[in-house]
């Protein structure tokens, strides 16, 4: 599969990245079908099908419910073959969200998720806002804890993944990666992505289907199209239509270049 730079200081990564929502949580999700998490046999087979399809980022969180653990347990021992991005900022604990964003919360989550993830460092560590973009950045103590997270070497790249243009637009000076929604029906954040590209940071893409209700066909090669774009993040349980996405992904990312 085709990869690009994710962004001037990071890796490179496959123009399709796997968001591992689905392994671990169904609860609470804004999919059109209802699915069941799969069982612990199910996943794993999912997890290594997805390296097997050159798919070289996952993107978890704790918010994933066993997303992490499962990350963990089964690819560990794969841990060089793959850039692994998870966030801080939720929790989802009894079917519920809470958000902290204050330094020690984020300090404690980030130690948790090496834990399950059974790593030393993660390649990717963002800010996993809940909307809130502007509580999410207030003052300076989010930038600074992050980037004292990136010094202290638990995080290669650090960033934000908002729900505002104006969130983006305010991660811009400390950020090393944005990930941000965009598809057909939402390009609003197609300016502050170039910027971000420009200034060097790498671009992240997610719900480029959003959440199911865009036909792939039409949805990642319109997303892998876009210049600054370094890698689309979609999920998925059939490891038949992740590689149909695949597919999908690595033609665009040829015809634009």
């Amino acid at each position: 599969m085709e990869h690009r730079a994710l962004g001037r200081r990071g890796p490179d990564v496959s123009v399709l990245g796997f968001g591992a929502f689905k392994i671990g949580r169904a609860v609470g999700a804004k999919y059109p079908r209802p699915y069941d998490v799969p069982d612990e046999a199910a996943a794993a087979r999912v997890l290594e099908g997805v390296l097997e399809l050159g798919i070289t980022l996952i993107d978890t969180a704790p918010a994933y419910g066993m997303s992490e653990e499962r990350i963990g347990r089964h690819l560990a021992h794969r841990r060089h073959e793959f850039v692994l991005c998870t966030k801080v900022g939720e929790r989802f604990e009894d079917g519920t969200s809470s958000h902290d964003f204050s330094p020690g919360a984020i300090r404690a989550s980030i130690e948790g998720s090496l834990r399950r993830l059974r790593t030393e460092a993660v390649d990717v560590l963002l800010v996993h806002s809940d909307g809130r973009d502007e509580v999410a950045l207030a003052g300076e103590r989010v930038p600074e804890t992050m980037l004292a997270l990136r010094d202290a070497g638990l995080t290669r790249l650090v960033g934000f993944s908002g729900k505002t243009v104006a969130g983006a637009e305010a991660a811009l000076p400390w950020a090393d990666v944005l990930m941000v929604t965009y598809h057909a029906r939402d390009t609003g954040h197609d300016a502050v992505m170039r910027r971000a590209a420009d200034a060097g940071l790498g671009v992240l893409v997610k719900k480029a289907l959003a959440s199911g209700h865009h036909p792939p066909a039409e949805a990642i090669p319109f997303a892998v199209g876009h210049p600054a774009v370094a890698c689309v993040v979609v999920g998925g349980l059939d490891l038949g239509h992740l590689a149909e996405n695949a597919g999908l992904a690595d033609a665009a990312a040829r015809t634009s270049g």
